[in-house]
């Protein structure tokens, strides 16, 4: 067993990180300023999108673009369960309601032919989560979007450095991203905004910063014009230089990091082969490059002869530590008794929600470190 504990995700910090912080603690000019620019033009330019704007979360992302679309009571929106609550409970606060879809059962996307069908006159929105660093179907949901005339927002907290058919995600559409800790990159907290629509990208950052007619920071003025106006109620959510000054940082490291991460998931694949007992996720055909956010099991719990949950804790007795990347929304209390959903409704959904476990992913890792893992894995379920 480990001497040491592995954990689960940890983020991977230089010395130049740390002292790209400093210097702007040290500059006078700690938020919305020159850093928080230059990492939206340093993101727009490793994407490829036409506009780039630097949020205090990807949360706070979705509540925006909620908010620009006027999403609200009487509204639906598409998306799936398996996903981060934060989603769904913005959709919720909105008024609106959130219609759940199943996903496929290997690849945990949205199945487009549930999304098809799910489609109503109600329907604002539909939200497509890629998945772990991998892709989800963008080819089909975007042309059902486009016959139904339903715009896509897509989920790519998970998908920095992701390919779909050769192309970025985020590069084309709208799209939000994520900076939490244990994401490709990090700014500490921090979100960001992608889309090649002019005036969704203007009232994105007209609302992330109380509804100003001007961005918190003027890139020609180096300030704030003082004749600034509120063009309509709006909200405190833009970065601020000493979470971009990170972020430049580890951006210039990300296709770095990937590489590592692809490295150790390769390594997990190669191990795990050996266990009957686990299922990794499948690849879908149309990602040309995973960004292998998260290396994501599930477990066989009727072979295995025990729960994931009993899993999990095994591991941790073992010093390894896992994530669980979702447990499904639709079956978390609130949604239970306010909607009435019920296991079942979502047989794929379900099914994974129940087995599903993240494994200990990180570029600091190394093949030991995995090995490690899967020799701890094969101890507990030998037993």
């Amino acid at each position: 067993m480990r001497s040491t504990f592995l954990p689960f995700s940890r983020p991977s910090i230089s010395e130049a990180d740390i002292a790209a912080v400093a210097e702007v603690l040290r500059s006078g000019w700690i938020t919305t300023g020159p850093k928080t620019a230059a990492f939206e033009d340093a993101f727009k330019d490793y994407v490829g999108c036409a506009r780039a704007i630097a949020l205090s979360s990807a949360t706070a992302g979705m509540h925006l673009v909620l908010k620009a679309m006027g999403i609200g009571p009487g509204d639906e929106v598409i998306t799936p369960a398996m996903t981060w609550v934060s989603t769904v409970n913005l959709i919720v606060l909105a008024g609106a309601v959130p219609v759940f879809v199943d996903i496929h059962r290997d690849t945990l996307m949205l199945l487009p032919d549930a999304v098809e069908n799910a489609l109503s006159p109600r329907t604002r929105l539909i939200i497509p989560v890629h998945f772990a660093g991998a892709s989800a179907d963008m080819t089909e949901l975007g042309r059902i979007s486009q016959q139904s005339g339903v715009p896509l927002v897509e989920d790519a907290a998970h998908a920095l450095g992701t390919r779909h058919k050769g192309g970025h995600v985020g590069r084309e559409g709208t799209a939000i991203f994520s900076f939490h800790p244990i994401k490709n990159i990090t700014t500490g907290e921090g979100g960001m905004f992608t889309t090649d629509a002019p005036d969704m990208a203007e009232h994105i950052n007209r609302l992330k910063f109380h509804g100003l007619g001007v961005d918190a920071y003027d890139r020609e003025t180096r300030g704030r014009v003082p004749q600034a106006e509120v063009w309509e109620p709006g909200y405190k959510y833009n970065m601020t230089d000493i979470a971009a000054a990170l972020g430049l940082g580890q951006l210039a490291r990300v296709d770095e990091f990937n590489r590592k991460r692809e490295a150790l998931a390769m390594r997990y694949r190669e191990r795990l082969s050996e266990v009957d007992e686990i299922y990794p996720l499948s690849i879908p055909s149309d990602t040309t490059q995973h960004a292998w956010h998260l290396f994501v099991v599930r477990l066989d719990t009727d072979r295995a002869g025990l729960g994931r949950d009993e899993f999990m804790a095994g591991l941790k007795e073992r010093n390894i530590g896992t994530g669980l990347h979702f447990r499904a929304v639709h079956l978390q209390k609130y949604y239970r008794e306010s909607m009435g959903m019920k296991p079942g409704m979502l047989p794929n959904t379900d099914w994974n929600s129940d087995r599903i476990c993240s494994l200990p992913l990180f570029p600091d890792m190394n093949f030991a470190d995995v090995d490690d893992v899967v020799e701890a894995i094969k101890d507990i379920l030998s037993r």
